[in-house]
């Protein structure tokens, strides 16, 4: 069975945009540095047809990878009403060690970014959350050993 890959329908306009992007646009550049390249002559010892393949090479891998989560994509739709944690719930959590809040959006593993308060919902702390509700504590299991929060708030 496929890997289902949750996104949000921005990020699925976006690789839908890049696929098109690399049918339309990079594959006819790429055909045209293996064309260039060929005219170089002996193609057992031409760098730039090595390279230009390279290239080809990385340009089909990633619209293999990119039609795949396509194909197996699900849409989260983020915030709505939930009284438990979900993929695309925003969450408000506070570390019961040093009292701090911080907030959260999980999502799925295609857009997650911890800089930006973006967890997934397939790491460790954000297994921990899903399900949860608040006044739920969790203890997520980090390098520095048990770390525990409680679920404060969860909203759009």
């Amino acid at each position: 069975m496929a890997k289902t890959y949750k996104l949000t329908k921005e990020r699925f306009q976006q690789l839908r945009e890049e696929l098109e992007y690399l049918k339309n646009v990079r594959e006819k550049e790429v055909a045209d540095l293996i064309k260039e390249a060929r005219s170089f002559g002996d193609l057992s010892e031409n760098s730039e047809y090595d390279e230009a393949k390279n290239e080809q090479g990385k340009l089909f891998s990633r619209e293999a990878e990119i039609e795949n989560i396509l194909a197996n994509a699900e849409i989260i739709e983020f915030g709505g009403a939930s009284d438990e944690v979900r993929t695309g719930s925003h969450v408000t959590v506070s570390d019961l060690s040093d009292g701090s809040r911080e907030e959260y959006w999980i999502v799925g593993s295609q857009e997650a970014d911890p800089y930006k308060g973006r967890i997934s919902d397939e790491s460790p702390f954000g297994r921990a959350l899903i399900g949860k509700r608040v006044g739920d504590v969790v203890g997520v299991d980090a390098p520095c050993g048990t770390i525990e929060y409680k679920i404060e708030e969860i909203g759009e």
